[in-house]
């Protein structure tokens, strides 16, 4: 059950704060929902999860069209497209580019897709929420956050992002990766969408950057726990800026090697196993690890993607971009620590 009370201060401080809704723009609210397929395949609780997620959509854009009735409000569901950063077709597309404001509450990310990129062209405020709980809204949850300390520090980590030549993860559990980041930018999401065009996940507060193409190489291992449904470690091995190896991970370990097909040489497998992203943590609030959008969030963290960076500025276009939460790592930039064991140095 959805507390509606609960969460509603935190539904309309987001609209006001994160989003700078002013009076006459239009209101967007979209989800995603199982599919028939699903329903078949899926165990209880993902489609209980995915289901809830639905409805607090729903909830959502009935608080926004009560607490700002100057606004129009639209509410749209679509099927599901099963895999984070999929394109969710035509229809969704269009009604993301008519609209000023769009929240996405979903289960499968559209932060990296066309739909996404071509909405803010357009013009569209948009924040990617997949995953999203209700407890992000609570008094103490990551969403109550102070996002203009978070955008200060977070602008501070981007730059020194966009001046290094050379990053370095390190962990005590094994993590040892190494990769370029010549002529990259460091980018900020640190949950202020206030701009034309603007966008970022919320609830927000990471730095990130595109590592260059063909320059990684070592181990990330995806410690348990720290990935949905995660019950034992997950180790990926790259060379040359792509995955060659997948080990452990279970049965989460099966999917991506179900995903990234290592034997294949073919699209859309090659693109997938990409190095696609660096990303620091900056948010206090978020302690959630099993949780993708908010782990990736929490301050004295770091996080790698794979598959698509086409959309944050680099080379790689892929049905797939999927994060890995690296905690109380060691960043080194061009030789200089920022980050000790998860304590910024900064």
């Amino acid at each position: 059950m959805i507390e509606v009370d609960k969460i509603e201060p935190g539904v309309v401080n987001m609209f006001k704060v994160n989003m700078g809704v002013k009076p006459g723009e239009k209101i967007l609210v979209v989800t995603d929902f199982p599919t028939a397929e699903e329903w078949r395949t899926k165990p209880s609780g993902k489609l209980l999860d995915a289901v809830r997620r639905s409805i607090l959509a729903k909830i959502v854009s009935e608080i926004a069209a009560k607490n700002f009735p100057e606004c129009t409000v639209e509410f749209f569901a679509y099927p599901s497209v099963g895999k984070h950063g999929t394109y969710p077709g035509i229809e969704v597309e269009e009604k993301m580019k008519a609209a000023d404001v769009v929240i996405a509450i979903t289960t499968y990310s559209l932060t990296h897709t066309d739909a996404r990129i071509n909405a803010c062209k357009a013009g569209a405020r948009v924040a990617s929420m997949p995953m999203f709980l209700p407890e992000m809204f609570y008094p103490g949850g990551p969403m109550a956050a102070d996002y203009q300390k978070i955008a200060e520090e977070t602008k501070k980590i981007a730059k020194m992002l966009s001046e290094a030549s050379r990053a370095h993860i390190k962990t005590e559990t094994g993590t040892d990766l190494t990769f370029s980041l010549e002529g990259r930018e460091g980018k900020v999401d640190a949950g202020i969408f206030r701009e034309r065009g603007s966008w970022g996940n919320l609830p927000s507060g990471e730095a990130y950057i595109v590592p260059l193409e063909g320059t990684a190489n070592g181990k990330v291992v995806v410690q348990a726990g720290w990935y949905p449904d995660l019950k034992e470690d997950m180790v990926f091995t790259f060379k040359d800026g792509y995955v060659v190896e997948i080990s452990g991970g279970g049965e989460v370990g099966d999917r991506f090697r179900g995903l990234l097909a290592l034997e294949k040489k073919e699209q859309p497998y090659v693109s997938r196993r990409n190095l696609a992203e660096l990303g620091v943590g900056t948010n206090p609030y978020a302690k959630r690890p099993d949780n993708v959008l908010e782990a990736e969030k929490i301050r004295g963290t770091v996080h790698v993607a794979i598959g698509d960076n086409s959309h944050m500025g680099g080379k790689v276009e892929s049905d797939l971009h999927e994060d890995f939460i690296i905690p109380r790592p060691t960043l080194t930039l061009d030789g200089k620590v920022v980050m000790k064991d998860g304590e910024l140095l900064i």
